[in-house]
């Protein structure tokens, strides 16, 4: 076999070409088969059939690149639970845009290194470019605000905590119940105490607690909110968090990983009216930014605030180097081999522009606001809450939280929906979690079908998956070239709704 060319230089293009033209056709072919938002089977056939179709994965002799990517794309594709279908809304799992996957491609074949200058000249420029204007964004009445690039709200929240650490020592965090687990796993690896947690009974924080616990303690102290929770996509009173923080003396992080975003739009920003006050802000733009993972960052209201963040290595950074004028890129992450995923972001937001990401941001609230509309006028369905930003939670009427349970994940077996689960009012509720703007009022109309349906199935017990949907004929290494479709048999079709009324178990009034 030769020498396998490179994605870089001036023979990469050349050498990327027919083996993209050949991933696209694999991720053409996959999702077909795949038919739907998931395989059916669950993992009891997923696992099997895509380990069936990928062995050997090491090989005594290579099968050469388009077989190898003809066949581990297209299981790959066929297995995926794919955000780009309108049925796919459990998660803030955004399905990313077209141009943000082909720069993602560019980033990979040129491959710089965000360590250091020598590894990514151009890239480091425009990642100081992005953050800095990112930070204006989030600060724009500072002079001089500055932000990191993350992998997401995760290293973000944790970055949040270490800098409040080296600024005030062992400082003690406040957030609410409704917060995201990372704040507590930050305190943790930091060995920070455990945060103390203010109740949020109707999904924000609490004022009057968050008020009675910042009397009460006298460490140094640094309140969590949050603009976008996980389970109900709610925003915490961020105003008034921030004028008891300044009450109290406590400084305030806002983790708006999932909300950020509506920044760029002026329709919803007075949303996050009090978010400059922040002594910290996450944001993700692989959520409500339509970016491929990971892109997250960490924004501060001045640049100086960013400094315990350096870090000296001297094949890296040396002194001497500094001093010569090569920017010292260490300090920018806790990372030290890391992507330039600035690229993507900056492709994006000068493709689109604020006009363009507010048009997305706009469309995808209003699907949400839309899916609130159909539940409400459904009998046979409970709506919790108006959306806040695009999560909208719902259940089947009378319904006890084991038939919610199970309700998500028949559909979930049969392949028909992804929906996630969140518990609001002492319920369980079925979480719908809108992120793509193609989606249609056709298609929020069948996913409530799917989940009438299924309700009704369960009560009259007709669960069963029907056989065809886990047969698994054989392999991609067993076809010629442009017949992968028959790697799987063709999914069940879509039920046709019936609109039935569940027997009722429980007496919950609907909100």
């Amino acid at each position: 076999m030769p020498t396998p060319p490179l994605a870089g230089g001036p023979t990469g293009p050349a050498a990327l070409r027919p083996l993209i033209d050949t991933v696209l056709t694999a991720l053409h072919d996959g999702a077909t088969l795949r038919g739907g938002p998931l395989p059916a089977g669950g993992p009891d056939t997923v696992t099997p059939r895509t380990r069936t179709a990928t062995h050997p994965l090491i090989p005594d002799h290579g099968t050469g690149p388009h077989h190898a990517l003809r066949n581990l794309v297209t299981a790959l594709a066929a297995g995926a639970a794919d955000p780009a279908h309108p049925h796919c809304a459990a998660h803030l799992h955004t399905p990313p845009l077209a141009l943000a996957a082909a720069a993602d491609l560019a980033a990979s074949a040129l491959n710089p290194s965000m360590d250091s200058w020598d590894q990514a000249p151009a890239a480091s420029a425009l990642e100081a470019d992005l953050t800095t204007a990112l930070a204006a964004e989030i600060y724009p009445h500072t002079p001089s605000p500055d932000a990191v690039i993350t992998t997401g709200g995760t290293e973000a929240n944790q970055l949040a905590l270490l800098l409040a650490r080296e600024r005030h020592g062992p400082v003690q965090t406040i957030c609410g119940t409704n917060a995201h687990h990372s704040v507590t796993r930050a305190a943790w690896l930091l060995g920070l105490p455990e945060p103390v947690a203010v109740p949020a009974p109707t999904g924000t924080l609490d004022l009057a607690a968050l008020d009675e616990a910042l009397t009460e303690l006298h460490r140094p102290l640094l309140v969590v909110a949050t603009a976008g929770t996980t389970d109900t996509g709610e925003i915490d009173p961020l105003d008034a968090i921030a004028d008891l923080c300044a009450t109290h003396g406590a400084e305030l992080h806002i983790d708006a990983a999932y909300g950020g975003p509506l920044l760029f739009s002026p329709t919803h920003r007075t949303l996050l009216h009090g978010l400059d006050r922040a002594h910290s802000v996450t944001l993700d733009l692989h959520k409500l930014g339509w970016q491929p993972a990971s892109a997250g960052l960490l924004a501060v209201p001045e640049r100086h605030h960013l400094t315990p963040l350096h870090h000296h290595a001297p094949y890296l950074n040396a002194d001497d180097d500094t001093e010569a004028g090569l920017p010292d890129l260490l300090g920018r992450s806790l990372r030290t081999t890391r992507r330039p995923d600035a690229l993507k972001i900056a492709v994006t937001l000068q493709a689109l522009g604020r006009t363009g990401l507010a048009e997305l941001i706009d469309r995808t609230l209003a699907t949400a606001h839309h899916l609130a509309d159909l539940v409400t006028k459904n009998p046979t369905l409970d709506l919790y809450d108006r959306p806040t930003i695009s999560t909208v939670l719902l259940r089947p009427t009378g319904a006890d939280d084991h038939t919610v349970a199970t309700v998500r994940r028949t559909l979930l077996q049969r392949g028909h929906a992804v929906l996630g689960r969140a518990h609001a009012e002492g319920r369980l509720w079925l979480k719908a979690t809108l992120l793509n703007p193609h989606t249609t009022p056709q298609d929020l109309q069948t996913l409530l079908d799917l989940i009438t349906d299924t309700t009704a199935d369960l009560i009259t017990g007709t669960t069963d998956l029907p056989a065809d949907t886990t047969d698994f004929p054989g392999t991609t290494a067993d076809l010629p070239a442009g017949t992968t479709t028959d790697l799987l048999t063709q999914p069940p079709a879509t039920p046709t709704a019936t609109h039935p009324t569940p027997h009722p178990t429980e007496s919950d009034t609907p909100r």
